[in-house]
């Protein structure tokens, strides 16, 4: 069964910087809290980050898991979709990054997530892997954006 978040914040950081520190996934590591690696395999021909794998701590252990990054022609959206992972049989997203139209400074950001975890678990022990992931996108991408911008 697919698990699916979508939650709504403010970031005191522009669209670009959000949008920046959104696709530098090398530096995931540093500030997203469960993320142990990150490693670009593909570029497209803009040289942007296409497929990147990540190693992370997953429910006391470690996993490992390919993204595929879409950027289309709104450069204020990032999606992924999950190319192999060990736990996970869906892990698609994206990050939209939206002006406040009262302060240029700041960023509205939408982030939604799609989860199926392939190993069997509880209902409670899944709802915290995908608090926790959300957790880790919101929350400490918004430290990490805000953090930068100033």
């Amino acid at each position: 069964m697919v698990d699916q978040a979508t939650v709504r914040t403010t970031i005191a950081a522009s669209p670009e910087a959000c949008f920046a520190a959104a696709i530098d996934f090398e530096r995931y590591p540093d500030w997203a809290s469960d993320v142990k690696m990150a490693r670009i395999l593909s570029r497209d021909d803009q040289g942007r980050a296409v497929d990147v794998e990540f190693r992370a701590a997953a429910m006391g252990r470690s996993t490992t898991y390919t993204l595929r990054y879409f950027y289309g022609s709104n450069p204020s959206r990032l999606a992924w979709r999950l190319q192999s992972g060990d736990i996970a049989r869906r892990l698609d997203g994206e990050y939209e990054f939206l002006p406040v139209p009262s302060d240029p400074s700041s960023t509205e950001v939408v982030y939604h997530l799609a989860v199926d975890l392939s190993v069997p678990l509880p209902g409670f022990v899944k709802r915290r892997a995908e608090a926790r992931i959300v957790r880790t996108a919101v929350n400490d991408f918004t430290a990490h954006a805000e953090s930068n911008a100033t």
